[in-house]
C-alpha cells in the first residue's frame, strides 16, 4: 500500500496520468450526473513525457479538512465530481474490506489533501481535466490500496477521463445499464502495437474556449437532430471500422476515419442551436493544408483532429514528420520563436521541393501557430516512487518548488 509513516499517520501516494486525443469523438451525454454518453468513442492515449499531469495524494489524522492545490493555488476540493471520485474511490475501499475496519490499512475516515499539476500549460486547449481526473483517482486508488477497474470511477470525474486509465489505443464503451456499470474504458492496442506513430499537437491559441465542453455538449444533445443521427447511426459503423484499422496499422483508412470524424463532431456544433464554433480561420487553414499536403503525395500522410477549440492534432507516421513540420512552419511562419517553434520529441531538418512548395505552401500566416509539441502514443497511468517526486511536503503541504 502507500508510504505509510504509521507514528505520524501520515500515508501518501503520487502518480502521473496522461492526456488522450480521441479519433472517434464523445460529444453528449445521455445521464449528465453519471456521466453516461450517448455513444462509444475511441482514443489515443499521448506520451507523457510531453504531455501528463502529477498528483499526490495524503491522509493523515492531523488534516482538520480536505484540501486540493492545482499547479501551486488552491482550488476547490467541494466541486462536486471532485466530490463524486473521493466518494467512489471511499467507497470501493470500504467495500474491499468488507465493511471492518483494517487496522493496518489507511483510516477511511482521515481528511485528504492533493495537489496535482501539468508539466503543459493548462490554457493550451489540452485535454487537461482527462489526465486531471485520471490521476486524482489512480493517486487515490493507490492511497487506499485498491486495485482494481477504475475507469467508472475515473468517469464520474470527467467524461474522457476513462480513457485515459489506459496507455495506446482505448475505447470507452457506451453500455446500455442505466446505473452506468457497463460504462468504461478497455485497451484496443497497446502503445507499442504501432511503434512509427506520430502526433503533432499544432496550438494555435491559449484562449479559453467560448463554450466549455459540459455545457456545448448538453445544447446540442437537446438542439441537434445531427448529434442523434451520428451517435445513433454513424458512430457504430465507424468504431467498428476505427478499432480494425488500428488492428492493421492501416495508417490511411486510420487517417481518413479521423478527419472525417472530427468534421462531423464540428458540424454537430454548427448544428447546435445557437451554434458553437470551436475552429477558427486559423484551424480551418491547417485543414485546408493537410488536404493539399496529401493531394500532393496523393495518399494519406497526415491526418488532422480537433477537439472542443482550435488546436489541431495531426496524426503522421515517422517517416512524415520533418517534411510536414517543414510545411507548417513555412505556412505559419514563427513570429518570434523561431528556435522554440518545435518541442517535444526531436525532429530532423528536410529540404522541401519546389513543387511542393508551390502545391501546398499557398499564403503564409505569420505567427498564426504558437508551437509544435511533437509526441507519440504512450502507457497509462503511472505510479512514481521516488519520495522526492511527491508534490506535497511531511507537513501535508504542497513543497515549493524552489
Amino acid at each position: 500500500a502507500a508510504a505509510m509513516a504509521a507514528e505520524r499517520g501520515l500515508a501518501m501516494a503520487t502518480c502521473t496520468a496522461p492526456v488522450n486525443i480521441a479519433v472517434i469523438k464523445y460529444w453528449g451525454k445521455r445521464d449528465t450526473d453519471l456521466i453516461l454518453p450517448i455513444n462509444s468513442s475511441l482514443s489515443v492515449t499521448l506520451h507523457q513525457d510531453q504531455l501528463k499531469t502529477t498528483t499526490t495524494a495524503a491522509a493523515s489524522r492531523d488534516f482538520t479538512e480536505d484540501r486540493l492545490w492545482l499547479n501551486g493555488k488552491e482550488a476547490d476540493v467541494g466541486h462536486p465530481r471532485v466530490q463524486a471520485c473521493l466518494r467512489e474511490v471511499r467507497r470501493l475501499a470500504r467495500k474491499r474490506r468488507g465493511g471492518g475496519e483494517d487496522m493496518a490499512a489507511l483510516s477511511l475516515s482521515y481528511k485528504i489533501h492533493v495537489a496535482s499539476e501539468n508539466n503543459f500549460p493548462t490554457a493550451a486547449g489540452l485535454a487537461s481535466s482527462a489526465a486531471g481526473y485520471a490521476c486524482l483517482v489512480s493517486a487515490l486508488a493507490r492511497l487506499y490500496g485498491l486495485e482494481e477497474e477504475l475507469s467508472e470511477v475515473a468517469r464520474r470525474g470527467s467524461g474522457s477521463a476513462c480513457r485515459s486509465m489506459f496507455g495506446g489505443f482505448v475505447q470507452w464503451q457506451r453500455g446500455e445499464r442505466p446505473d452506468g456499470t457497463d460504462s468504461l474504458a478497455l485497451q484496443v492496442a497497446p502503445e507499442t502495437h504501432w511503434p512509427e506513430l506520430r502526433v503533432l499537437v499544432l496550438v494555435v491559441s491559449g484562449e479559453k474556449k467560448p463554450v466549455g465542453s459540459t455545457a456545448g455538449m448538453q445544447t446540442s444533445v437537446e438542439t441537434s437532430p445531427l448529434l442523434k443521427h451520428r451517435a445513433e447511426v454513424v458512430v457504430p459503423e465507424r468504431l467498428a471500422q476505427m478499432m480494425q484499422h488500428i488492428q492493421d496499422r492501416d495508417f490511411e483508412g486510420f487517417g481518413q476515419l479521423a478527419m472525417r470524424d472530427s468534421n462531423q463532431f464540428h458540424a454537430t456544433c454548427l448544428d447546435t442551436f445557437p451554434p458553437i464554433f470551436y475552429l477558427t480561420d486559423v484551424s480551418r487553414h491547417i485543414i485546408a493544408l493537410a488536404h493539399r499536403y496529401n493531394a500532393h503525395h496523393g495518399h494519406t500522410k497526415v491526418a488532422y483532429t480537433f477537439d472542443a477549440g482550435p488546436n489541431a492534432v495531426i496524426f503522421a507516421l515517422a517517416d512524415t514528420v520533418a517534411e510536414f513540420v517543414e510545411v507548417v512552419r513555412r505556412s505559419f511562419p514563427p513570429a518570434t520563436n523561431g528556435d522554440q517553434f518545435v518541442r517535444g520529441l526531436p525532429v530532423g531538418s528536410a529540404a522541401l521541393s519546389q513543387e511542393l512548395v508551390a502545391a501546398v505552401v499557398t499564403e503564409p500566416l505569420p505567427g498564426a501557430v504558437q508551437y509544435i509539441l511533437h509526441t507519440k502514443p504512450g502507457p497509462g497511468p503511472q505510479l512514481v516512487d521516488d519520495p522526492s517526486q511527491h508534490l506535497l511536503g511531511a507537513d501535508g503541504l504542497p513543497r515549493s518548488h524552489a
